[in-house]
């Protein structure tokens, strides 16, 4: 684990045994720990991407019909393949679009991979639209992405037992402190790639729920709940992407690892989370 991510566990390690908790329960707390990208303007690593600039597909592809915005562009070969936790493709592109749907406080959208050596299309996004689709969006969307590394602990009260962790509440409380102050020094709009999700509220987990929503569709039954503590499955669902800053809320990009790996992203599922009025 690199310095940067072993300096931010300890930090969280001052903060939940100054709130008491017993060493043990941190250090087992800690072991869930995975590694992520935080992808921001402002951040000191190197260039992996650009937010905004035109809606890209395969060439051939019909304009898509839904206004969903070019939120970013990854470019995987830049990506270091330690960084994320994923098993993502070496090479070629991936293309984040999403929408707000301010009727029922959600979002929609799809990640789409270009591969290095496919012909693109470029659709120009129509950017008066953006007004209608993301309400309260007050910064442009354009830039370099630069690299953070970064890691990434659980913080959603389905993914525990509160009888195996009795100082939950605690340790979450301690993830916040470092996490938000982390973001702070990030200001604008974030890209996480891989590691746990986060949303206000820390209740449930858009991962389980988008792979409850997956095998639902496909007429399976729902299988276990991947645990923190155990060595992520091909199977698993992870968090291919998380959108935040200056949109009132998150938008998440699931898929399953092995998806993920064989370059299936049109098995991608996006979900939202934003507080309401």
């Amino acid at each position: 684990m690199r310095p940067e991510m072993l300096d931010k566990l300890n930090r969280v390690r001052e903060g939940a045994l100054a709130r008491g908790v017993p060493a043990a329960e941190v250090e087992r707390w800690l072991a869930a720990a995975r590694p992520c990208a935080t992808l921001a303007v402002n951040a000191d690593g190197p260039v992996v991407g650009r937010i905004g600039g035109p809606v890209l597909h395969p060439a051939g592809t019909p304009r898509p019909r839904e206004v969903l915005e070019p939120i970013a562009t990854l470019d995987l070969g830049a990506l270091p393949e330690d960084a994320t936790g994923l098993p993502l493709p070496r090479t070629g592109r991936l293309h984040l679009l999403a929408a707000y749907n301010s009727e029922d406080w959600d979002a929609f959208g799809t990640a789409v991979y270009l591969p290095a050596d496919a012909p693109i299309q470029e659709h120009p996004f129509d950017h008066e639209a953006r007004h209608a689709t993301w309400e309260g969006l007050t910064a442009p969307l354009e830039g370099e992405l630069r690299l953070a590394y970064d890691v990434s602990l659980p913080d959603n009260e389905v993914l525990y037992d509160p009888a195996e962790h009795p100082h939950a509440e605690e340790l979450r409380a301690a993830w916040s402190e470092v996490r938000y102050a982390d973001w702070c020094r990030l200001d604008g709009m974030r890209l996480q790639i891989g590691g746990y999700s986060t949303d206000s509220y820390g209740e449930d987990d858009p991962i389980t729920a988008a792979a409850r929503a997956a095998a639902r569709a496909a007429g399976e039954p729902e299988g276990p709940r991947a645990s923190p503590w155990e060595r992520p499955r091909p199977e698993d669902w992870a968090l291919l992407a998380q959108w935040s800053g200056s949109i009132g809320g998150f938008v998440y990009w699931l898929m399953a690892r092995r998806d993920a790996a064989a370059g299936r992203f049109d098995r991608n599922m996006v979900l939202g989370f934003f507080e309401g009025p």
